[in-house]
């Protein structure tokens, strides 16, 4: 490549990365859409290559199964679980007042003659109104959502153009996902092309550890957690559960998180110690099912982010693009992992990185 041609790609590449910038309040639904588009493709493949007594699904038909098999996921999120969890933390509060009221005659009593220190009492009275008034105003998660949309008639337009086209791009992206594909290849140098499929490979088997196997990890150890804390009796049992399993792309971190909140959740509504037992059960065999299970079934032996690479990643995404660099931090963040491990071989087998120095 000529230096020329070197500006050129480096121009090109700021110009982009400016008009991303600036299209980025824009961005969210293609973004959602890709998303979706890229998880259900393997799905839509495999589907494709059923057959029925010489009868095969085609890419349309494969496509709208899948489509409406993700609508129903979708749709089932909205109207089962967000309105437990809604359920849940107004039995927590309603409950709350008995919880502070053992937190104050037992547990910091114990505390001040374990630790030897004074520890101030927990203002029952003013800690209840405030997440009662919160809660009350809020009126619920789903009343929340509805009642931000009614106040401005821009934002109900902006909610409902969101709505209608992410639907619409994840149909059309993944019904013509694989030309897509084919012709961003045929866009690259011949001379280049081979280097770049290569990369591209790489890149998608790093990002199918993490956005297909990993999201599957998460929401069957969601369901497991909030399964066995259910059926100890916690009141929060879904939220933490599926709290801990979302969190879990990073490892060890929704084991840790779930396991405190479990835990204190469990102290506080049962007020007995031994019930700490039994919730640390249920998250060592959570670990134990993803370990042996979960993520050798669902993500094999793929190369995946390093967890420091994971965090600093969706940490950089939302400081910079808010929830849209969120959502693609980890694609962006494998991609640059797998050209830096690229440049990485290309040093290290280079004259440059085996040639002797003399000092």
């Amino acid at each position: 490549m000529s230096d020329s041609q070197k500006w050129l790609v480096l121009t090109f590449s700021v110009l982009l990365g400016g008009l991303l910038y600036l299209l980025a309040p824009i961005l969210l639904p293609f973004a959602i859409s890709a998303v979706l588009a890229y998880l259900s493709d393997p799905l839509v493949d495999r589907l494709e290559m059923i057959s029925i007594k010489s009868w095969r699904l085609g890419r349309t038909q494969s496509v709208i199964l899948v489509f409406l098999t993700l609508t129903v996921f979708l749709a089932a999120i909205l109207v089962v679980i967000i309105p437990s969890i809604e359920a849940q933390i107004s039995l927590f509060l309603s409950k709350l007042p008995d919880y502070i009221g053992w937190l104050n005659t037992r547990l910091i009593p114990m505390l001040q003659q374990f630790l030897h220190v004074d520890i101030e009492p927990v203002d029952s009275a003013g800690l209840i109104e405030i997440l009662k008034d919160h809660w009350q105003k809020a009126g619920g998660i789903l009343a929340t959502l509805i009642g931000s949309v009614s106040r401005s008639g821009t934002l109900i337009l902006e909610w409902l153009m969101n709505l209608l086209l992410i639907p619409v791009i994840t149909f059309y992206l993944l019904r013509d996902w694989d030309e897509l594909v084919a012709r961003v290849h045929d866009l690259f140098p011949r001379r280049s092309a081979p280097t770049v499929a290569k990369l591209a490979a790489e890149s998608d088997q790093v990002l199918g550890a993490f956005m297909r196997g990993q999201f599957y990890v998460m929401i069957v150890l969601g369901m497991i957690y909030s399964t066995g804390l259910s059926l100890l009796g916690l009141d929060l049992s879904l939220l933490i559960g599926m709290m801990a399993g979302l969190v879990s792309f990073v490892p060890y971190l929704g084991a840790i998180v779930g396991i405190v909140a479990a835990c204190l959740a469990a102290l506080l509504q049962f007020q007995d110690p031994m019930y700490l037992i039994p919730v640390a059960i249920v998250f060592m065999v959570g670990q134990a099912l993803e370990g042996m299970l979960l993520t050798p079934w669902l993500v094999g032996d793929q190369i995946g982010l390093h967890p420091v690479a994971v965090i600093f990643a969706v940490l950089a995404g939302g400081q910079l693009f808010g929830f849209l660099g969120v959502l693609l931090a980890l694609p962006v963040a494998s991609v640059i992992m797998v050209l830096l491990r690229y440049l990485h071989r290309r040093y290290t087998g280079s004259g440059f990185y085996s040639e002797q120095f003399k000092l």
